[in-house]
């Protein structure tokens, strides 16, 4: 079992303005992790630095911000690639998704994932066998 984590249940473990989903993100987060069930990809990496250090209203500073994304990067990493980048457009106009959101879907669905993990898409949607939760519900 794998459990796909968006970028924005990431995000809140290091949003001090959010103290219960801090919490929460940082209790599923340790608890995935730690049984080795947690899966990130390349887009869910780069999405955390860019909002990690430039939209939180205390944003990190890049150097730690660096380095908490190399220790995300040891984990199970989906490499957004052309072929799941094709099969996220279409499943974008199939479902009616942005590129983005279909995009980390695609990659969840790609990495083996059964659970996807987001505040962005719809709480209990079903997708190929993939269920999306989010954990803040």
């Amino acid at each position: 079992m794998r459990v796909f984590f968006d970028t924005n249940i990431l995000v809140y473990l290091y949003d001090a303005d959010e103290p219960d989903k801090k919490e929460r993100a940082c209790e599923i987060f340790e608890t995935e992790a730690s049984a080795g069930r947690a899966l990130l990809s390349t887009q869910v990496l780069q999405e955390f630095y860019v909002t990690v250090t430039g939209k939180l209203a205390v944003p990190l500073d890049p150097k730690t911000a660096e380095e908490v994304v190399r220790n995300l990067a040891v984990l199970p990493l989906v490499q957004i690639d052309a072929e799941i980048i094709l099969a996220a457009i279409g499943r974008g106009r199939l479902l009616r998704f942005s590129f983005w959101d279909a995009l980390i879907v695609e990659a969840a669905v790609a990495g083996g994932a059964d659970r996807l993990l987001s505040e962005d898409l719809q709480h209990g949607q079903v997708i190929d066998d993939l269920k999306i939760e989010n954990p803040f519900i």
